[in-house]
């Protein structure tokens, strides 16, 4: 989609040393702290190996747990264990006070705040994370590469542009020129360290686990706590939220390694790209306006982890002394995607670069049945799915040009001098022929209006030119303002290929119509005219040299000369089609 290509431009136009100038300037001016966000002390405190330290219990201790063993109907360790619950509620309230009570099994008021602290600061990525990784996943992986793999990045920049090849490879064929570019990115990737692999992991897997947080269901967790009068607040069962509470607990044990300076930067460039339009817009002073705010948000998921031993409370809901959180999945694959990146990227600008030759050499191919004049553009539309001009892409915007150079220079010149008779004075023999040849006659005639007032449409003035203008102006929703494009866009492709297609049908009708009337077949589906010796003089068998003869062969010769130029359009058509769907 447009707005993935959008992306792709960020990574591609970006300069390296712009980078590295913005990376520098926000890290004097903010002050994101490298401490862990999970420490894990308070847990590591508390022995959870039951066995060990049942096995370390005077005999005489033992011998006790025993014999209440034999009335709960339960073994000695399962007892011991149950005493240890209990050890561990009480070490939790004087540790954490007002979070859990671990006699009723309550998660208490103060939980409830702290969580929805954490929910609130984890939320604030939710955004952030929205208008750029889970956008293109692929692009901001390449991206935040720029600032970790320094020269490889700016190679690997360089081999997906099939013009930069070309400067190096001049007399390569296409084919070559994959395998140069394949072969270039393989061995680039080949040459990234050890070190600069581990960054490039360990920031992405920082990136996975804050995914993982900012879409955690907190609100589902919350709804579960009700209000309880004795406590002035609202508490919840530990088992109703139990399994909720796990799947936070290994996010925030996974999520211990702080976002770098490198991957924050990513994030948000990736999000003021959106606003760079707007008046008065700073960049450097909004993203350092960013960076505080994700450094606030940082330090609530610090102090979560500080001050709420969630682990030592799962026990205590769990009756599971070795319950411990567990590391989720995820990062292993970046180097795969970050390859296919660059593969995919070096297609997209190669099926580019195969449009614009196989265009000009089209091009300069029916130069000539132009009379030399070059193609008209349309102004308010656009060939490339790239372009930040303001302009509505139009997929088959290069047959619309040469249909509108077609219209002033051959038809309206050429073309129209023989059909036009034909239309008014012609009698066919089926009065079916004649009505498709008059319409058919009229679809062409009409073909420069019809792409005026798409144009018309188009322009900033017209019905889809100010929607777009105004969607792509959109900054409430970003997913709302990617719906409403790709309506707009949509709109557009229907009634420009309607044009088309209308012209190439009429085109068709008319090469196949016309092309009976020298045949002078009355018996054939296309028939010959009633009123022939009306354009042919007299005597149509015999031209000889006087001046029925010559009329005659002016009138035929003109039908072949403007069957060949309807067929010439036709087959251009079909060629401008074969490229379009060939490179897509």
């Amino acid at each position: 989609m447009a707005e993935n290509d959008t992306f792709d431009r960020l990574v591609t136009d970006m300069p390296l040393d712009e980078r590295l100038q913005i990376l520098e300037k926000i890290t004097h001016q903010t002050d994101i702290s490298t401490l862990s966000l999970y420490e894990g002390e308070t847990e590591a405190s508390f022995d959870s190996n039951v066995e060990a330290q049942f096995a370390r219990t005077p005999w005489y201790e033992r011998m006790l747990l025993i014999i209440i063993s034999f009335f709960k109907n339960s073994s000695p360790l399962k007892v011991f264990e149950s005493r240890q619950i209990v050890r561990l509620g009480k070490f939790i309230n004087s540790q954490a006070p007002g979070m859990y009570d671990y006699q009723r099994n309550f998660l208490l008021p103060k939980f409830h705040e702290t969580l929805d602290a954490l929910k609130n600061s984890a939320r604030y990525f939710y955004i952030t994370l929205d208008a750029s990784v889970q956008r293109n996943k692929d692009a901001f992986y390449a991206f935040l590469s720029s600032l970790v793999l320094g020269e490889q990045y700016n190679v690997l920049k360089n081999a997906t542009i099939p013009a930069n090849l070309l400067k190096t490879h001049p007399k390569v064929s296409d084919t070559e020129l994959h395998q140069v570019a394949f072969s270039t990115i393989e061995h680039t990737l080949e040459d990234i360290t050890a070190a600069q692999r581990k960054i490039m992991y360990t920031n992405i897997r920082t990136l996975i686990c804050l995914k993982e947080l900012s879409s955690f269901l907190y609100d589902r967790v919350l709804l579960s706590f009700s209000f309880e009068p004795s406590l002035a607040g609202k508490a919840c069962s530990g088992h109703i939220i139990r399994e909720q509470l796990i799947n936070l607990n290994n996010i925030l044990f996974s999520f211990r390694n702080p976002p770098s300076s490198e991957l924050l930067e990513s994030l948000f460039m990736f999000v003021l790209q959106n606003r760079k339009q707007e008046e008065n817009f700073d960049r450097d002073s909004e993203m350092i306006k960013l960076l505080e705010e994700a450094k606030q948000c940082l330090d609530v998921v610090r102090v979560f982890n500080k001050y709420v031993p969630l682990t030592l409370i799962l026990r205590c809901i769990s009756h599971n002394m070795a319950l411990a959180p567990s590391e989720i999945a995820g990062g292993e694959d970046w180097f795969v995607t970050f390859r296919e990146y660059w593969k995919e990227q070096f297609e997209k600008q190669f099926t580019e670069y195969s449009r614009e030759k196989h265009q000009k050499t089209l091009t300069d191919s029916f130069k000539d049945f132009l009379k030399g004049k070059s193609l008209k553009e349309l102004e308010f539309a656009t060939s490339d799915p790239n372009a930040e001009t303001g302009k509505i892409y139009i997929d088959n915007l290069f047959a619309l040009s040469f249909l509108k150079t077609f219209y002033e220079a051959v038809f309206l010149n050429d073309v129209n001098n023989v059909l036009r008779p034909i239309v008014f004075d012609g009698e066919f023999v089926r009065r079916e022929n004649k009505i498709a040849f008059t319409e058919s006659y009229n679809d062409i005639l009409k073909l420069d209006d019809a792409i005026k007032d798409f144009e018309e449409t188009i322009s900033p003035e017209g019905q889809l030119g100010k929607r777009f203008e105004n969607a792509v102006g959109d900054v409430s929703s970003l997913p709302g303002k990617r719906r409403r494009i790709q309506l707009i866009l949509d709109e557009a492709h229907t009634e420009s290929h309607k044009i088309v297609d209308t012209t190439q049908a009429a085109l068709k009708n008319l090469i196949s119509i016309l092309a009976g009337i020298p045949r002078r077949d009355a018996n054939g589906q296309y028939d010959i005219l009633v009123n022939m010796a009306k354009f042919m003089g007299k005597d149509i068998m015999e031209f000889g040299d006087g001046p029925q003869g010559k009329k005659a062969q002016i009138f035929l010769n003109g039908i072949a000369d403007t069957l060949q130029k309807l067929q010439k359009t036709s087959q251009i058509l079909e060629e401008i089609d074969t490229i379009s769907k060939n490179l897509k």
